[in-house]
């Protein structure tokens, strides 16, 4: 069964629900913090760069759902636009009633309509269920991802 979320891009009073996604997460729990002030701060930056937004899915009046998409220019793969999404989520009690393939549905959407020709992301290796969940949407793990924290 499918539930009916409507995607559109977030508003600054949904910070606090898009957050509470966030923490609502085995990782999550452990890296995002209690303080607003730097969430809206980060909020008020992305919506200053064109290319940098924030989705959320609004089922019944409340956010159960968001990610943000990035456009990128680049030179490589014959100058490919790419998106790259970040920060998947869908409430628990969702799960497993193809929100999360609608989600990646509207994400691939909005990167093809910006004239994109690649959807990447990174995920932690502890994911195993995502990895699951994005092998059976048709991704591929072709790369291999590093990060440093700063």
């Amino acid at each position: 069964m499918t539930a009916a979320v409507a995607f559109r891009e977030a508003r600054r009073n949904e910070v606090p629900a898009i957050l509470a996604l966030l923490r609502d997460d085995m990782l999550g729990q452990t890296r995002e913090g209690d303080d607003l002030a730097p969430y809206l701060a980060a909020w008020d930056a992305m919506q200053a760069e064109a290319a940098n937004r924030l989705i959320v899915g609004v089922l019944d009046g409340q956010v159960v759902a968001c990610y943000q998409i990035t456009f990128i220019s680049g030179l490589s793969l014959t100058a490919a636009r790419r998106a790259q999404i970040e920060g998947v989520r869908v409430r628990p009690d969702l799960r497993g009633r193809g929100v999360g393939a609608a989600l990646i549905g509207d994400a691939e959407t909005r990167a093809r309509a910006a004239g994109c020709r690649l959807l990447q992301f990174t995920t932690n290796r502890s994911r195993s269920d995502a990895h699951r969940f994005y092998d059976r949407l048709g991704f591929t793990p072709s790369h291999i991802g590093y990060k440093k924290t700063l």
